[in-house]
């Protein structure tokens, strides 16, 4: 009778466990000092904001007793901006700043449109001549927009100082340049065979650009029409110059009043006026946020 042997059972050796967690001065070299920057880039951007609300809360209307935050807190200077002609110039500055996006991006968006798909003599010239003058800010053309606005009032009052109208043209004056830059890099990539395939069902230009192309770079004229909206918003040099009357005062030019005197300026009511008038821009940024990063990243690499 043959004999069995039993194999002796075979055990996989083990595997060595793979960790790749960085430790010690490795970590710190490559990921550490990077917490250490975010935090501290965190605290740089919530400190002032954290003041501000604070000498907002404050009814003494100084800022000297904000030093402890929300040491006070109080609704007193919120309430006081109701009465104070607050209200119209949100108001003022809402109307000019959403005409004026609303504007630069009807005005770039055709512009670039027509840069990117006609070909015409001086096209190279024109787009280099637009980047070139936006290189000049608006606000070194100070002294001649106020003589001509003074002129222009004369003729068309409704287009001269103290004039939103005027201010906005002011404004649309400068809509173009790397608005259009901007945008013609991502008109570029929206295919030509739509454009033609287009042509061939017998539509027009017209047709194309607001049927076709226009739904197809929405993110790049959103956010030509955030920039434009912010930088209308928080300007103050061009707006002070054109409307001079306390009425027609944007948010900008009304606020810089109330802290023209810095030693009898009502800072805790211009505290909750600078609070209230982050709101609309926070908002839209938030609202608009999920098109931003494409469009400009979009944007900026096809030219």
């Amino acid at each position: 009778m043959a004999s069995t042997r039993t194999s002796p059972e075979v055990t996989a050796a083990p595997q060595p466990v793979n960790d790749n967690r960085l430790r010690g001065a490795r970590w710190w070299n490559e990921i550490g000092w990077r917490h250490v920057v975010g935090v501290v880039m965190v605290l740089i951007c919530v400190l002032p904001l954290l003041y501000a609300v604070s000498a907002s809360l404050n009814p003494a209307g100084t800022l000297t007793g904000s030093n402890e935050l929300f040491r006070t807190v109080s609704l007193e200077n919120y309430a006081n901006l109701v009465p104070s002609g607050f209200g119209d110039w949100m108001v003022n500055s809402l109307i000019v700043c959403t005409v004026t996006a609303a504007g630069t991006v009807v005005m770039g968006g055709a512009a670039a449109y027509s840069f990117s798909r006609f070909r015409f003599k001086g096209r190279h010239q024109g787009l280099t001549a637009l980047l070139l003058i936006q290189m000049f800010p608006q606000m070194l053309a100070f002294v001649a927009i106020f003589l001509l606005l003074l002129s222009l009032g004369d003729v068309f009052p409704v287009l001269g100082l103290n004039s939103q109208l005027g201010l906005i043209c002011v404004y649309l004056g400068g809509a173009l340049g790397v608005n259009t830059f901007l945008m013609y890099g991502f008109f570029n990539t929206v295919p030509r065979e739509l454009d033609e395939a287009a042509k061939i069902d017998g539509a027009t230009h017209a047709q194309i650009f607001w049927g076709i192309i226009v739904r197809l770079v929405t993110p790049i004229l959103t956010v030509v029409g955030l920039l434009s909206f912010i930088t209308a918003y928080g300007d103050f040099i061009i707006a002070k110059i054109v409307l001079q009357r306390p009425e027609e005062f944007t948010l900008a030019v009304g606020l810089y009043n109330w802290a023209a005197d810095e030693r009898n300026a009502p800072w805790g009511l211009f505290a909750a006026g600078a609070v209230i008038a982050a709101i609309p821009v926070v908002a839209l940024f938030l609202f608009l946020q999920r098109y931003i990063v494409g469009g400009l990243t979009a944007g900026s690499v096809k030219g």
